[in-house]
């Protein structure tokens, strides 16, 4: 209430989700500054309509540039990391690489999205609710706030990585089939990307090895190291996390290509003609 009288607003004219949070004694008098700061940008004042922005904007000030750092550096460092892996293949496998990054590019904002802390504004559940649905709605969104949100980040970023993975593979079949047309002698060497397995398995990767790094990331090495000891130097803070997201990226990628290779969906040149 104190924040609200020095800038000349009142609980009228806040969202009602913001001003029932205030009346439970939800959120402390720096988050309710926080929004009013981000009400004076267009943009954010846009972003802030939508439940799940707002809940990790007035969380993170720096959700925004989180989000643009890893989408970023992540077409860069994906697609170093698929040359490190395949080397003289690389060019060979141009397709199966743009698969890999398209799908890794479409899942990067997710993997910023669900792991970010939050400021809980969700309403409260009725007395009708079940058991599970009680469990999940007091799980936040990092596992570093309450455990249980590794299970539900977990399911939905198996539905994001699938997702993202169909219209990878979707879209570099398309291309594969566009080059044989063009160039017949690469018929018998080029393969169709397998898109039902490859989509279940980046899924599964997605909510196993991205969920559990991207959980360290934004709820340890983030929330509870950078931003404690840098919070008034922001200029370092977001080059700090720069350069551990894009650390990051890079042996996300890196595991994929080991993943995908490993349970088969994925062959090197020379593992094929070996098959043949």
């Amino acid at each position: 209430m104190m924040v609200l009288t020095e800038s000349k607003r009142t609980m009228e004219t806040l969202p009602n989700d913001l001003v029932a949070a205030i009346q439970a004694g939800r959120i402390p008098g720096a988050v309710v500054s926080r929004f009013l700061d981000l009400e004076k940008s267009g943009i954010f004042r846009w972003l802030l309509q939508f439940g799940g922005f707002k809940e990790r904007l007035l969380a993170d000030d720096l959700f925004f540039a989180k989000v643009g750092i890893e989408c970023g550096v992540g077409i860069f460092s994906k697609t170093a990391a698929e040359y490190e892996r395949r080397r003289e293949n690389f060019f060979k496998e141009l397709e199966i690489v743009f698969a890999d990054v398209v799908m890794a590019i479409i899942a990067d904002f997710m993997l910023v999205y669900l792991p970010a802390p939050t400021v809980s504004l969700r309403p409260p559940l009725t007395s009708s609710t079940g058991p599970i649905a009680k469990f999940f709605y007091n799980c936040p969104d990092n596992a570093f706030q309450r455990i249980g949100a590794i299970v539900r980040n977990g399911a939905k970023l198996f539905a994001a990585g699938t997702t993202s993975s169909l219209v990878g593979t979707v879209l570099t079949n398309a291309l594969i089939n566009a080059r044989k047309a063009v160039d017949k002698s690469s018929a018998g060497e080029v393969e169709n990307v397998p898109i039902l397995s490859t989509s279940v398995a980046y899924g599964v990767y997605m909510a196993v090895s991205s969920n559990l790094r991207y959980q360290v990331l934004a709820g340890v090495i983030e929330q509870r190291i950078l931003e404690p000891l840098l919070h008034q130097h922001k200029l370092m803070l977001s080059a700090i996390c720069f350069a551990v997201r894009t650390g990051n990226t890079y042996l996300g990628s890196l595991l994929w290509v080991d993943h995908a290779r490993l349970i088969g969906i994925q062959k090197a040149k020379e593992e094929q003609k070996e098959l043949a």
